[in-house]
């Protein structure tokens, strides 16, 4: 592996005079799109792991979430045509003459996230799913079966790994916010709001401002009047976990003297039109930072074997926080991680580090503590492959 430390300039967060950031709620139809590939991920890999003592290839990252049509009414409406998902990728579809029951896990796993996301959603007939996976090209599956046998992965991509800490203050806000709107108890106290949320922060020397995207559940909202109240109680509601001077608003595009508002039967715009697909939505660490180091890659649905496009993404953010909590001097750290296909996955083509050190301090001065923890970070990989199949870890 070539490890490189660079000193750079880079401003600790809260210093920059601009600032965005954006997170996709749980029920967003892009967040949906990127649990339905993982969580089909995850039972694949159980599956293998249940049946035959390991993961076996697969990526099942391609999941397009196409929007139905549904008519929502104030005390509750209904779904016309329903939400269709379609799971494309690559799986292996048997092992050793037994086969595997791709379609069924596919569908379960799918009705599953479904279920555990919304309230106001039926997952059996609000939603029909098409399993498209189809068997692994034989180079990638004979990879995958040498490396069983040695015990060594090898990347199956050649792919880019990005991870920065700490957060801003107004990414933590973002943060702190979407879990406020998600708490179990909190839909279970205010069960009008949906899971279809979207938040898009931005500070400036205007100030702060949150554009907060809501769905509303019609069977809870008995007419216009009771909307806007509800609407104002939500924003009420809001300004408990956001800073006192912040701009909070809600629903930006309601019309309500022409009855355009976000009304939906389900609690998502994935009800009627709006279309989610793997890869569009939060990247690894749950948000969307267009001023920090990002790639396009998409995390969720990957194996957790030898995808270094998952797997880097999330080591790489290890060790940036890792950097600054191991060593207090160093306030703020960027890391890329590069890999090459066929090389062992704890081995990066490229392993990049950047950070703000203290006044006089260079890059030599930390390189031998930050080479231990970049080697500590990728020797755990075993460790995170089983947190991921245990869903312990956010990923979007």
């Amino acid at each position: 592996m070539k490890l490189t430390v660079e000193t750079s300039a880079l401003p600790y967060p809260d210093t920059r005079p601009f600032e965005i950031v954006e997170r996709k709620g749980r029920g967003h139809p892009d967040t949906l799109a990127d649990a339905l590939a993982e969580h089909f991920s995850v039972a694949l890999g159980r599956y293998y792991q249940d049946k035959f003592g390991q993961i076996l290839h697969h990526n099942v990252d391609k999941v397009l979430l196409l929007g139905g049509d549904a008519r929502p009414r104030f005390g509750g409406g209904e779904v016309i045509k329903p939400i269709e998902v379609f799971l494309a990728g690559r799986a292996m579809v048997s092992f050793k003459g037994v086969e595997v029951p791709v379609a069924e896990l596919a569908v379960e796993s799918c009705r599953e996230v479904f279920r555990r996301t919304f309230h106001c959603l039926d997952a059996k007939s609000h939603v029909k799913i098409h399993c498209l996976v189809r068997p692994g090209s034989e180079d990638l599956v004979d990879l995958f079966e040498r490396e069983r046998r040695t015990g060594i992965w090898h990347a199956n991509d050649s792919s880019i790994g990005v991870g920065y800490a700490p957060l801003s203050s107004l990414e933590r806000q973002v943060i702190e916010l979407d879990r406020a709107l998600d708490r179990p108890e909190f839909r279970r106290q205010y069960p009008t709001y949906g899971e279809d949320t979207k938040i898009l922060a931005t500070r400036s020397r205007g100030g702060t401002e949150f554009a907060l995207a809501c769905a509303l559940c019609d069977r809870y909202v008995s007419s216009l009047d009771d909307y806007a109240q509800k609407k104002s109680e939500l924003v009420e509601l809001l300004r408990r976990v956001t800073p006192r001077d912040a701009n909070i608003i809600l629903n930006a595009a309601d019309a309500p003297d022409r009855g355009s508002i976000y009304l939906t039967v389900t609690g998502t715009s994935a009800e009627s039109g709006d279309d989610g697909q793997t890869g569009r939505g939060n990247r690894a660490n749950g948000l969307i930072t267009p001023g920090r180091p990002m790639t396009m890659e998409a995390v969720a649905g990957k194996n957790a074997v030898s995808h270094a496009g998952k797997l880097y993404n999330l080591v790489a953010r290890a060790i940036a926080e890792s950097v600054i909590l191991e060593i207090p001097e160093i306030k703020a750290a960027e890391c890329y991680l590069v890999s090459r296909i066929g090389r062992p996955v704890k081995e990066p083509q490229l392993a990049h580090v950047r950070i703000a050190p203290p006044p006089g301090a260079g890059a030599a001065d930390f390189a031998i503590p930050i080479e231990g923890i970049v080697q500590r970070q990728l020797g755990g990989l075993d460790k995170l492959r089983q947190d991921l199949l245990d869903e312990a870890l956010v990923i979007f």
